[in-house]
């Protein structure tokens, strides 16, 4: 009998092959008290126990082939690097001192402090975060325990080649070397679409979908479907249901052939108007992946990271020469940095002293507004960012803006710091465009005074949404609410849009409505001339561009706009993109 099991689609791609599931035991521990005498030791032991999974780290490194792109094994360095914060190295040990504590309960507390500072982030990539945490922790939580280590069996096991994993969660090392032995595809329970285990599988093209609990007993020669496209795991597939699947992946790798050649192609509609097809970035993987999908530039860089899980504040130098080896990389194509989105719902390292506790992270002190209260903390981006603009094209990103006044005053900050630059002989762009993010109702009612001072706006449609609904797209409770088709927030874009037009400023779009092809072509009918999106959905939203007529938009999109009802505005939505 036929069982489909549902997930989370989070890499695309349908494939057919036998079952393997990965047995991971489930890490605990229990808090046991340690003598006055003890505690060096036990300290010891868990310095030991970080080494150990470093070297363990580095050996499943130093075992990945040569000719392995280096945006595969910097998934691996970003653990190793976590090994080496004092997040989880040195706060431990101090549990362990003033706790009297074993160090399995030492590393379970700093492990739980730190998922609840994450599970309170807005941002839902940096929310993911966490699930890298736990990966690093599980580690040397085995080592403590004395537990295989993760790894064992996944080399030299020919059951392997041709698999589709079954398991509860999977680290980045561990897909690393899945992946040299010939898996299909991966059904995981834990993890979501922005955790850099499914990052990676994109990047790897392998199908893989998360949050499927897989309890069917299947034997190890059943044959099982996974669809990456709808996120369903189907056991015990009848000949009909593997006759409908071998028919859709002829057709996916069809598609994928086709994308493949319009990488190189201009992003221009068929009626000629050219597209800017920009890219989301934050690691140096995202970095390859955009060239790698030829992006025209990169339309938001996000600068939290350097602020985060450290001990101290960055300063101007080494932001500047971060922001230059970024520039670097990317090789002469376009950086738009976003200034700092920090606050009470980012707080780590040595920021969490700065700012008091707010009841409601989302509204409280945060991006701009903490920015223009802490200039201490922003003059040194601001300067670091326009030294950085004499060494390539640079753009400034200013986000969450909600008022006329506020902006007055990051303009005048960065002229006396651009006075500044010139005092001493610094050099800098003295032109670098400076933008907005649109992503309050305010700011897109605001957008034509914001137009008249500004170089260009970006429309941040995650937030936009969230505070144009009043809701939380992290409570489950209301995330059915999340609607980018509520005719409030299409009117809101389509003001925005026209008051960059009407001020001959670039407006752009860097949420994640952005990267969904479905809205491409009502993007496109509604005017946006300019996507930044995940690097990975480059060459499917420059495919529905280069296949679209806007001239013959005009009518059904102003139809979709004077829609009330959702099921008038999906049917609308459905037409436009069968045209």
């Amino acid at each position: 009998m036929i069982q489909t099991i549902s997930g989370t689609a989070v890499s695309r791609g349908i494939v057919i092959g036998h079952g393997y599931r990965l047995q991971q035991g489930l890490v605990e521990t229990l808090e046991i008290s340690i003598s006055k005498t003890k505690i060096e030791d036990e300290i010891s032991r868990f310095r030991r126990a970080v080494r150990l999974a470093r070297q363990q780290l580095r050996g499943i490194r130093n075992s990945i082939p040569e000719t392995t792109r280096a945006d595969i094994t910097d998934f691996i360095d970003t653990h190793l690097l976590m090994l080496e914060d004092s997040m989880l190295t040195l706060a431990p040990v101090e549990l362990i001192r003033s706790k009297h504590c074993n160090a399995e309960w030492a590393l379970k507390s700093q492990r739980d402090a730190l998922a609840v500072v994450f599970d309170e982030m807005d941002d839902p990539y940096l929310r993911t975060r966490k699930d890298d945490v736990d990966h690093v922790v599980n580690r040397i939580m085995r080592i403590l325990l004395n537990q295989d280590n993760p790894e064992d069996g996944l080399l030299e096991n020919s059951q392997l080649n041709g698999a589709i994993i079954i398991t509860h969660d999977l680290t980045p090392a561990e897909m690393v070397l899945l992946q040299h032995q010939g898996i299909a595809g991966f059904v995981s329970e834990s993890g979501g679409p922005l955790s850099h285990t499914a990052i990676l599988a994109r990047s790897l093209g392998i199908p893989a979908i998360t949050g499927a609990h897989c309890h069917y007993d299947f034997h190890e020669n059943d044959t099982l479907v996974l669809d990456g496209d709808q996120g369903l795991l189907i056991c015990n597939a009848d000949a009909a249901t593997l006759k409908t699947y071998r028919s859709l992946q002829r057709k996916e790798q069809k598609r994928r052939t086709e994308l493949n050649r319009i990488k190189d192609a201009a992003a221009t509609t068929v009626d000629g108007i050219p597209v800017k097809l920009y890219a989301n970035i934050e690691l140096k993987e995202d970095i390859r992946a955009a060239r790698r999908y030829c992006a025209e530039g990169i339309g938001l860089y996000r600068t939290e990271f350097l602020y985060m899980n450290r001990p101290d504040l960055p300063g101007e130098q080494e932001q500047y020469q971060h922001y230059c080896s970024i520039m670097k990389s990317l090789k002469g194509i376009p950086l738009t940095i976003r200034t700092l989105d920090l606050g009470a719902d980012k707080e780590l390292g040595a920021f969490s002293s700065r700012v008091a506790s707010a009841t409601n992270p989302a509204l409280g002190l945060r991006a701009i507004r903490l920015c223009l209260k802490h200039v201490d903390l922003f003059r040194p981006q601001l300067r670091a960012i326009l030294r950085a603009s004499a060494n390539g094209p640079v753009r400034l990103m200013i986000p969450m803006l909600s008022s006329n006044s506020e902006l007055i005053d990051v303009l005048q900050l960065i002229e006396s710091i651009k006075q500044e630059l010139s005092d001493q002989g610094i050099g800098f762009d003295a032109s670098i465009p400076i933008g907005g993010m649109i992503e309050v109702p305010a700011a897109a009612l605001s957008a034509s005074l914001f137009a008249r001072r500004l170089d260009f706006l970006s429309i941040g449609t995650n937030d936009l949404i969230q505070y144009t609904l009043a809701i939380d797209r992290i409570d489950d409770e209301v995330t059915y609410l999340y609607d980018p088709l509520h005719p409030a927030v299409l009117r809101l874009i389509q003001m925005t849009i026209e008051a960059g037009i009407s001020n001959q400023v670039p407006v752009s779009m860097c949420g994640e409505m952005a990267g969904d092809e479905q809205y491409t072509r009502l993007l496109l009918g509604m005017g946006l001339t300019d996507f930044s999106v995940q690097p990975t959905s480059l060459l499917e939203v420059k495919n529905v561009i280069i296949n679209t007529d806007v001239s013959q938009l005009d009518k059904p999109v102003r139809k979709l706009l004077r829609s009330d009802t959702a099921e008038d505005i999906r049917q609308q939505l459905d037409h436009i993109n069968s045209l």
